[in-house]
């Protein structure tokens, strides 16, 4: 009875007290505490996504996870969904009224991106980890050049690292072999070639290998008796555990995984395919077009850049585009002689713009760049060209690699615009501004929007003809025969993966409307089939650019200021094509009201 009592007497309230507490509302968080605890969101998420991915990690510089590969299970998997689904929850909670415009925005994107992970789940994307052009077999030694050894601890966790690679290989095999039941494996051919990758990896000398790239250099505070006992740990680690991985996933995929390839080339013929590649193309995107819309599009602007290719083939002497076309494989002025002076023309023309940059943006980056060859082992199913971004604090730059396979076979008509694109005032410009920026939270530094990012390289084609360059008319022959390869994208992209196109017809398509050299237009029709929808951004980006830039310069006339408008569109990080769209709305409205004023 005694506790009955103190239990009644605690719970107990007077009446006047219970009016008191109906009448007074829970108290509101101030915009001081809502911005605080959405800084709190946003500083969990990329901590969070640091650890999900060490290596990510790694490469920025962080050397907390430095020991640590990421997890490939499908454990691991649900498990970050179901945190988004958490922070989700936890970011609705914070109302951001009367925020500043940068922290509403943050937390925009991150839902944004939060949904799109939750709705891709969908596809179970994790069932098909890898193809000739990505996933972890050519992840790990990309990896490697990116890392930082200081000291002989990093030496020691390089070591420990190597030693658990067998470990996401088992984790990726395991989701393969799921995607296998379920019917979502990449196309046969595409796997066999994926499959030569590995071999090469697998049957390589320990010291021959990239993941011995450490080894080249040591520095200077790590004595010689230091090193030689870190050089045999390596090449040790490299011998028992890293290349016994690459050998067990090449016969997986010889003996298991590649007879389960698929025959059609398109994502269509997958499990709910249709609705998983227009997923795809809104991500890539950030539109709401159709695969059809898009489809149209590129072929409207193929034919606008043959009609102006054709301009400057009648104007080079040629009866039309084609003699031009054909002209160029025997033109051994057009061609480099060596690796070596491939890389030189880029150099040249980087060189070139960097005292144009002035001119264009009020803000540059600080950031160095350097040009750098495409690794041997890669080189064959790569690009022409790559960009890998620097670290934040500058000890390791921005790269610029250029592909020299077949270097006799590369067209130097096409160096010019190249350069612009991967280096400056292309995505180095972009990433490396990006990384500099402050007031935004970390994530924001490196959001990637393919629209965005890649939108913005091939706009950066474009500066160049805006500063004077280009002015050889085979160099901008090339801009236009690059210009079309991203408009021939769009058509055959949708084709193979909504119009049920067989791999010849892309190859027809591209003969058909470019001179792309054979070697560029193998891989790059393969990069499509492998990596749908990713190929559509560049030109959907460029032209959203460009169309912002004409609406502003019509608007504000002779009060546009082209360093105004570069610095607005890249002051935030890289954004869906929507929110520019939006943000150069709202400058140009603002210009018209001072202007008014």
């Amino acid at each position: 009875m005694i506790l009955i009592f103190c239990l009644l007497a605690a719970t107990f309230v007077p009446p006047q007290m219970q009016a008191q507490q109906a009448t007074t509302p829970a108290a509101t968080p101030t915009g001081e505490q809502r911005e605080k605890a959405l800084n709190a969101a946003f500083s969990d998420y990329w901590e969070q996504r640091l650890k999900e991915s060490p290596e990510f990690a790694s490469t920025l510089g962080d050397k907390r996870y430095d020991e640590e590969l990421s997890d490939y299970s499908v454990a691991a998997y649900n498990a970050h969904l179901e945190r988004g689904r958490a922070l989700l929850d936890r970011l609705g909670s914070i109302d951001t009224a009367g925020l500043p415009q940068q922290a509403q925005l943050s937390k925009d994107l991150l839902v944004r991106k939060l949904v799109d992970e939750q709705e891709e789940a969908r596809f179970k994307p994790w069932e098909m980890p890898i193809s000739q052009v990505g996933g972890i077999y050519l992840e790990l030694p990309q990896l490697v050049p990116q890392l930082s050894f200081d000291t002989a601890e990093d030496y020691d966790h390089y070591v420990t690292r190597l030693g658990k690679v067998p470990t996401p290989f088992a984790q990726i095999t395991d989701d393969m072999m799921t995607g296998m039941d379920d019917n979502r494996v990449p196309p046969k051919y595409l796997l066999e070639k994926a499959l030569v990758q590995v071999k090469t990896l697998a049957e390589q000398k320990p010291e021959d290998s990239p993941f011995a790239l450490p080894l080249q250099k040591f520095p200077g505070s790590i004595s010689a008796a230091q090193q030689a006992e870190i050089r045999q740990q390596v090449l040790k680690v490299i011998a028992t555990q890293v290349l016994p991985a690459y050998a067990r996933f090449g016969r997986f995929l010889s003996a298991q995984y590649i007879p389960h390839g698929r025959t059609e080339p398109g994502i269509w013929s997958t499990p709910e395919g249709d609705a998983y590649y227009k997923f795809l193309v809104r991500q890539s995107t950030t539109t709401d077009m159709t695969p059809q819309q898009i489809h149209t599009i590129g072929e409207q602007q193929v034919a606008e850049d043959e009609a102006q290719m054709t301009a400057i083939a009648k104007k080079l002497g040629f009866a039309d585009l084609k003699a031009l076309r054909d002209s160029i494989p025997n033109n051994p002025k057009l061609h480099p002689t060596s690796p070596e002076a491939l890389i030189a023309v880029y150099r040249g023309y980087l060189d070139g713009m960097r005292p144009k940059l002035p001119q264009l943006f009020g803000r540059l980056p600080k950031a160095p760049l350097e040009v750098q060859r495409v690794p041997d082992y890669m080189a064959k199913n790569q690009a022409p060209a790559y960009y890998q971004p620097g670290t934040p604090d500058g000890k390791r730059p921005g790269i610029f690699f250029v592909n020299t396979y077949e270097y006799q076979q590369r067209s130097l008509a096409s160096a010019e615009d190249i350069a612009y694109h991967e280096g400056l005032p292309g995505h180095h410009l972009q990433i490396a501004i990006a990384q500099e920026l402050t007031g935004i939270p970390q994530f924001r530094k490196y959001n990637y929007y393919t629209a965005y990012t890649e939108g913005w390289g091939l706009y950066a084609e474009r500066l160049g003809k805006d500063v004077g360059f280009y002015t050889d008319p085979y160099s901008d022959y090339g801009r236009l025969e690059g210009d079309i390869w991203r408009a021939i994208r769009l058509v055959v992209d949708t084709g193979v993966h909504s119009e049920h196109w067989s791999r010849q017809q892309m190859v027809d398509y591209f003969h058909a409307h470019s001179a792309i050299d054979e070697a560029s237009i193998q891989s790059e029709v393969d990069r499509y089939i492998a990596w749908p929808s990713q190929a559509l951004g560049y030109k959907v980006g460029q032209l959203k650019f460009l169309e912002l830039r004409a609406k502003a310069q019509q608007a504000l006339g002779a009060k546009f200021d082209i360093r105004t408008f570069h610095d607005l569109v890249l002051d935030s990080g890289a954004l869906p094509l929507d929110v520019v769209e939006q943000r150069v709305n709202a400058w140009i409205a603002s210009q018209q009201g001072s202007k008014a004023q």
